[in-house]
C-alpha cells in the first residue's frame, strides 16, 4: 500500500493526543514515551537533547515551571520517507498554565519525522523554533 497525506495526518494527530494526554499533568516520563527512544530533540531550551535519557530530562526541566500544556500542529505538510517514516513540517499552538496559574501561549515552528516503532507511532526527530524576525544576515 502506497501511504497518503491522509494516512500521515492520522498518525500525527494520535501522536499529538497522546503529548497532550501527557502535558496535561505535565508528566516528564509519558511525554518522553512519545518519542523513539533514540531520537533526536531541539526543544526550546539550549542544547540538543539525543535519546530518551536526555528527553526525559528535558521535559523534567520544567516540572514546576509547567503545570500543563496543550499542542495544536497545524498547517502540516507531509513527505513520506519510507512505508514506515514521513517528515511533518508546519506549526505547533502551545497553550500552557505555569506552576503559578498564569496562562501563556505560543507558536513555533516544527519538524518532526514521526515513525513506526513496534506497531506505534513515535516522533524521532523534533525540533522545534520560532520564527525569524528578520533573515539572519
Amino acid at each position: 500500500m502506497i501511504p497518503t497525506t491522509g494516512d500521515a495526518a492520522t498518525a500525527l494527530a494520535a501522536i499529538q493526543a497522546n503529548w497532550n494526554e501527557a502535558a496535561a499533568r505535565w508528566d516528564a516520563g509519558e511525554l518522553t514515551g512519545v518519542y523513539a527512544r533514540d531520537a533526536l530533540f531541539f526543544g526550546g531550551r539550549p542544547g540538543h537533547s539525543v535519546g530518551a535519557s536526555e528527553i526525559h530530562e528535558y521535559f523534567a526541566s520544567y516540572e514546576g515551571v509547567i503545570a500543563s500544556a496543550t499542542l495544536k500542529l497545524v498547517e502540516q505538510q507531509f513527505i513520506w520517507l519510507a512505508q514506515d517514516s514521513f517528515l511533518a513540517q508546519g506549526y505547533g499552538e502551545f497553550s500552557f498554565t505555569l506552576g503559578d496559574g498564569a496562562l501563556s501561549h505560543s507558536r513555533l515552528r516544527t519538524t518532526l519525522i514521526v515513525a513506526l516503532q513496534h506497531g506505534e507511532w513515535k516522533i524521532r526527530q523534533h525540533h522545534f523554533s520560532t520564527t525569524p524576525e528578520a533573515p539572519p544576515i
